[in-house]
């Protein structure tokens, strides 16, 4: 549904409505978080629901395990994909190798912890997915905050955001049905 925002930001940013960029951002995040709900609702049944269209029980189990520890996830990357189309809009890439290096390093040595050492397995993979989403928005935010490239796009909460979820929702689910 993020893919939403590479049309509405690009406009935006062509247009030189630097402002609306950052709001359009901002709707995105919040309409995101809100959909990660039912998202997370439906990872939580995972299991029941292959188990119910007749797939083996227990990788059915395992699956399930996973999603519910997935769930963690979820949120930041919903955030993160809408700082991507943000970060993309401008050319500003670097950030984002970067964000997206550092994440990898500590994903990396995470994910050997949390899966051999500390012998969690798939779960383990999902929290070491989380964190790591985590880390990279927090990079991300922490550039759009102190960086005077974004200055003229940077998010701010107004009332503009709500006017212009109805516009992101028209765009958000044919996105999604594309990448689909």
């Amino acid at each position: 549904m993020a893919s939403g925002l590479e049309t509405l930001c690009g406009q935006a940013y062509g247009a030189r409505q630097f402002q609306k960029v950052g709001t359009i951002t901002y709707a995105a995040v919040i309409f995101l978080l809100f959909f990660c709900l039912p998202v997370s609702l439906l990872w939580i049944f995972t299991d029941k629901l292959l188990i119910w269209i007749g797939q083996d029980p227990s990788i059915s189990v395992e699956a399930g395990k996973y999603s519910i520890w997935l769930i963690s996830s979820l949120f930041p990357y919903a955030i993160l994909q809408s700082l991507n189309c943000y970060f993309q809009t401008q050319s500003l890439i670097l950030p984002m190798l970067w964000s997206s290096v550092v994440s990898l390093c500590l994903n990396l040595p995470l994910s050997w912890a949390l899966i051999f050492k500390f012998k969690l397995g798939t779960s383990g993979v999902a929290m070491a997915i989380g964190l790591s989403y985590s880390l990279n928005v927090i990079l991300l935010v922490l550039y759009l905050k102190s960086s005077l490239t974004c200055q003229k796009t940077r998010p701010f909460f107004s009332k503009d955001v709500f006017i212009i979820m109805p516009q992101f929702f028209q765009f958000a689910i044919p996105s999604a049905g594309m990448v689909w």
